[in-house]
């Protein structure tokens, strides 16, 4: 597998990784065979970066990846997050320090590779999502996260570019941050654009690589499968949507658009959108969630084929610009 630079980190990293998450749940759903059998698959076919969070099966996550990467003689690169909680009595220190000390036992590890933000960053605060202000201000989470990098708990620090993309730009351009979760998919992939495509009514990222490049920041491309909707036709349940604007039905429709204008010519739908994040240059590693190794296998063929090519991106470029229709 193919390595890319991760960023201003002197990281190089393989082109896919291997998501923990709830979407593909096989570090949190499958039996120990089976996830023993992808980890080892997954590094056999040169995947050296894992990917998991907390909320991830309540822990289920990051415990299974604990005992699984402890049986391998690989030391691959391991990210997790931290989700801050406003209306906790705890302050925004102690709520990092604990979070990453949890994680670190239940992982096996002394340190992670990275240490992710998990929380979604808006103008105002509300519910579970941050403002820029508690990020960067005295004794914020930047400070927090990077007083835990100081005491050697992570390397480097990084987060999740899913809210407002305003409030998400102006904390990547505060320079605190290594690398960043960027939403990008085939339905979806507004964070690449430094202009507005009018009639857009989807989640808009737009100017969110951008800002991430000029920082020579690393871009992690997450939902590159959209939840599975670009993977395949077959639905289930563990399907969630994190991006405003849309339904599963208008999720469903759009690959089904996707799919309908590329056809069969680039692989499978989940190889086809495989190849479309890594097209980008400068994606520097997209993140892949799997129920099964076979999706791996997928995943992987899809990678070894390399870019969309010209004619497939203004295919899709005109289909984004008539709404999907």
């Amino acid at each position: 597998m193919k390595l890319r630079r991760f960023g201003r980190t002197d990281l190089q990293v393989s082109e896919l990784a291997f998501g923990g998450g709830r979407s593909g749940g096989i570090l949190i759903n499958a039996n120990e065979k089976t996830r023993r059998a992808a980890v080892r698959r997954a590094l056999d076919l040169g995947v050296n970066w894992f990917d998991t969070a907390p909320q991830y099966g309540e822990g289920k996550s990051e415990k299974a990846l604990g005992w699984l990467l402890a049986e391998v003689p690989e030391k691959p690169f391991v990210s997790t997050k931290v989700r801050i909680d406003l209306m906790s009595a705890e302050s925004l220190v102690s709520q990092v320090e604990r979070s990453v000390a949890e994680s670190l036992k239940r992982l096996r590890l002394d340190r992670v590779d990275l240490l992710q933000i998990h929380s979604l960053i808006m103008p105002e605060a509300s519910g579970r999502t941050i403002s820029p202000n508690h990020v960067l201000c005295d004794g914020g989470v930047a400070d927090a996260m990077a007083k835990v990098r100081d005491q050697r708990m992570a390397r480097f620090l990084g987060l999740t570019a899913l809210g407002n993309s305003n409030a998400t730009i102006e904390v990547i351009e505060s320079g605190r941050f290594d690398a960043a979760q960027v939403y990008y998919n085939l339905i979806n992939p507004s964070s690449a654009w430094t202009g507005t495509i009018n009639g857009w009514s989807s989640y808009n990222g737009n100017g969110i690589m951008k800002a991430c490049i000029e920082q020579d920041m690393a871009i992690m491309a997450i939902r590159i499968f959209a939840a599975s909707y670009l993977a395949t036709p077959l639905r289930t349940g563990r399907e969630s949507i994190l991006t405003e604007n849309t339904t599963a039905e208008k999720e469903a429709g759009s690959a089904k658009a996707v799919f309908g204008v590329l056809g069969d010519e680039f692989g499978t739908w989940a190889q086809t959108a495989v190849r479309f994040a890594l097209s980008n240059q400068m994606v520097s590693t997209a993140i892949v969630g799997l129920s099964d190794q076979a999706h791996l296998d997928e995943a992987a063929a899809g990678a070894e084929r390399g870019a969309l090519g010209s004619a497939a991106m203004k295919k899709l470029e005109k289909l984004w610009r008539a709404g999907f229709a």
